[in-house]
């Protein structure tokens, strides 16, 4: 069992049907995720107790 939520940034929705209609080609978020996505987290990964409820993975936050 993992110890984060999954990360499913193609998820649909009622309205818009995609995460990815929401922002345009250009927007900075798409580099944003891009940059995060890009980053070793290996370490701040180790370091979660993992108590409680499943986290949110730290490239979401």
């Amino acid at each position: 069992m993992s110890r984060f939520v999954p990360v499913d940034r193609d998820s649909a929705y009622l309205l818009p049907p995609s995460v990815h209609e929401w922002l345009p080609d250009d927007h900075l978020a798409r580099f944003v995720v891009e940059v995060i996505e890009s980053l070793d987290l290996d370490d701040l990964v180790r370091q979660y107790a993992g108590r409680g409820s499943a986290a949110h993975h730290p490239a979401v936050l």
